[in-house]
Order: structure tokens, then sequence, then C-alpha cells
């Protein structure tokens, strides 16, 4: 049986995307409430950011770039 520090430092030699990707998994694994619901707010939230980002209200990182800060 693995402890608890022996998964953390083997969840910290997974590159950036994985640990992120592991963090949501964990993190949904408690989720009791509608996913379907969360799913649809996660939809409305990235239209909205478009829109905003299509009318100029902010200004986007080139993928390179941010990238880049994940993978030092």
């Amino acid at each position: 049986m693995h402890t608890k520090l022996q998964v953390l430092s083997d969840a910290l030699t997974l590159p950036p995307i994985e640990r992120a990707e592991l963090i949501e998994e964990l993190f949904f694994s408690f989720d009791t409430t509608d996913r379907s619901r969360l799913d649809q707010l996660w939809v409305a939230e990235a239209e909205n950011r478009i829109d905003a980002y299509e009318q100029g209200e902010f200004t986007a990182i080139p993928a390179e770039t941010v990238f880049a800060r994940f993978n030092k």
C-alpha cells in the first residue's frame, strides 16, 4: 500500500499537464453533484471568454509561451 507521501512524490514527477489532469480526477472523485450541469457552466464560461477576446477586452498569450512556462 502506498502512503500519501509516496503518491505525492510520484505525482510531482509527472509533467505539469498530467499533474493538472490528476488533480481534476481527484477533485471530481468527491463530486456528487450533477456533472452535466458543471460542464454546462464551463461551456458558458468558455463562450464568454471567447466573446470577450473577440471584442478586444483582453489579448491572448501565444500557446508556445504558455507551454514553455509549464515545461520549465
